[in-house]
């Protein structure tokens, strides 16, 4: 078998970096409104899109989370991801349809062997900070989010890489411990994204925390205030095609109704996340669109599997019949979701279709029962403005959880805090409430939330579940390179996975994003992520 070798033609400087369908857009307009009562978190807002055919102004993006770190390798979430990506690169991209395409590498090789890949590195790019992108940037990058001096929350998929080799100023080798297929997509993860070595030590940041990223990419970040917003500024030599929008702002809005009021307003010019029981309503306004984009993230609760009672399968199992996940969908989430039946989003690499917890609250007492539980107490934790609908959802759960004798009190704080809290095993939540997008659109990096390797803080594995055969079945999956056995493995551990129940098992979600009728430009990527960086004003 001779080497295998992916390239694309190089884009030069002058050309689009991304593809044609997130190109350009924006709208004709000068809104500056003052905050109101309803957004009071925002600050007075002042978007200034220019004319049709000129370029400045700002556009603004709500989001539900405060952003719990800027540093690629420690973010926890896509929402934050967004933010970065705007001013950081990856060495591969994913696109719309979820393939892989050229990033800050151009091409690449895979020897026969499968365990070197020969990274072609792009030409004439710079950091933010005027240092070249070469290979030792990339070198520094991904030996870093391999160090344990670093917390890496979704680093699992890179534990494959060996060493990492600058063969020259535009190639790098990296050396795998195993052959494996989903390395070259993993590239595209936020998680790998590049900075600046030369900046790893300035402006605040150090080796272990990334305060003020420096990176490559068509916008420059300028600030961030905790629970307000993330501003950034176009970069005058970006390599590619340059954006519209002077400024763009991430403004934090937890509230999804405040978030609507400020698209409503002219606050803001996209919102991620809308309220559920609105959206017919902002699909019928002229002045408003909405993009309701495939997802592969999974809801769930998931169960500290460390501490009694939920170290005992049966009361899982209960919990999972008590909750009706159907009504749920339908009266709280306004059928915006699909009712998980695996372990994994149907949208994923390596899906199968497992079982159902069918609604059955009488079973569920009756395992409680023979599990010698009764008058359960315990706190469920959610956060709030992350999930669709979370904290509604979670207090539906609730109530069914009351119907069978589990008295769930519901708590949330602000997303920063909750992560650091869902961490902990003697934390303040007994069970919590939480997504999972894997980055590369597979199985692998699923399947991390059930193994021991990504217990916190190496991964965030907050259920503290393992089984053996589980991790047997995961790790010879991995380095199978035969598809259908790769597959059948797969399907295995998620059968198991879904007995062992260290999930409630809830629903996987769709995007939703509502955004001004005069932007065009808006799209997604299907991990999701909304592409919004080429958008601009409608000529």
């Amino acid at each position: 078998m001779s080497p295998q070798r992916f390239s694309r033609p190089v884009n030069s400087p002058s050309k689009p970096r991304r593809s044609a369908w997130g190109r350009f857009s924006g709208s004709r307009r000068t809104a500056c409104v003052a905050a109101t009562a309803v957004a009071a978190m925002v600050l007075a807002a002042c978007t200034t899109t220019g004319e049709p055919g000129a370029e400045g102004g700002t556009f603004t993006i709500a989001i539900g989370v405060d952003l719990d770190t800027l540093d690629p390798a420690q973010q926890t979430t896509t929402t934050v991801q967004n933010v970065i990506d705007y001013a950081l690169e990856t060495l591969t991209e994913l696109d719309k349809d979820g393939k892989t395409t050229p990033g800050l590498a151009t091409d690449w090789e895979i020897s026969e062997s499968g365990t070197e890949v020969t990274l072609h590195l792009r030409e004439g790019v710079t950091f933010h900070d005027g240092t070249p992108f070469n290979a030792e940037a990339v070198k520094f990058n991904l030996d870093r989010i391999r160090d344990p001096k670093v917390k890496v929350p979704i680093g699992g998929a890179f534990a494959v890489i060996d060493s990492v080799e600058a063969v020259d100023e535009l190639t790098v080798r990296l050396n795998l411990k195993y052959p494996d297929p989903a390395l070259i997509r993993n590239l595209a993860i936020t998680t790998s994204a590049i900075i600046s070595p030369t900046s790893a030590t300035k402006d605040g940041n150090t080796y272990e925390n990334i305060v003020k990223p420096v990176g490559t990419g068509p916008y420059v970040f300028k600030s961030f205030t905790k629970g307000d917003k993330a501003v950034f500024e176009k970069y005058g030599d970006y390599w590619g095609q340059k954006p519209f929008y002077d400024t763009v702002e991430f403004v934090i809005i937890p509230e999804g109704n405040s978030r609507e009021a400020a698209l409503r307003s002219g606050e803001a010019d996209l919102i991620m996340n809308p309220p559920v029981t609105d959206i017919e309503a902002l699909e019928n306004d002229p002045s408003i669109e909405v993009l309701k984009a495939p997802s592969d993230r999974a809801i769930f609760v998931a169960f500290n599997t460390s501490k009694a009672p939920f170290d005992n399968v049966n009361v899982r199992r209960a919990l999972n019949y008590a909750v009706d996940k159907k009504s749920i969908a339908k009266n709280v989430l306004f059928d915006t979701v699909d009712v998980m039946d695996s372990p994994l989003a149907k949208s994923l690499d390596g899906y199968c279709s497992v079982d159902t917890y069918d609604y059955d609250p009488q079973k569920a007492k009756q395992l409680l029962a023979d599990a010698g539980v009764a008058n359960l107490s315990v706190t469920l934790g959610t956060p709030s403005g992350r999930y669709l609908q979370d904290k509604q959802a979670a207090q539906a759960i609730a109530a069914n959880l009351a119907e069978v004798g589990v008295d769930a009190q519901v708590r949330t704080t602000d997303w920063p805090s909750y992560v650091s809290a869902i961490q902990e095993k003697d934390g303040p939540y007994d069970m919590h409430l939480l997504g999972w997008a894997p980055g590369a659109l597979d199985a692998p990096t699923q399947f991390q939330m059930f193994q021991k390797a990504q217990w916190p803080p190496n991964g965030l594995a907050t259920a503290f579940y393992t089984n053996e055969s589980v991790e047997s079945l995961i790790e010879i999956g991995n380095r199978a390179l035969d598809e259908k056995q790769r597959s059948d493995l797969y399907c295995q551990a998620q059968q198991q996975i879904w007995n062992d129940a260290p999930w409630l098992f809830l629903w996987s979600q769709t995007l939703i994003l509502a955004y001004s009728s005069d932007v065009q430009g808006v799209s997604y990527v299907p991990n999701e992520k909304f592409d919004t960086i080429y958008a601009r004003p409608k000529s």
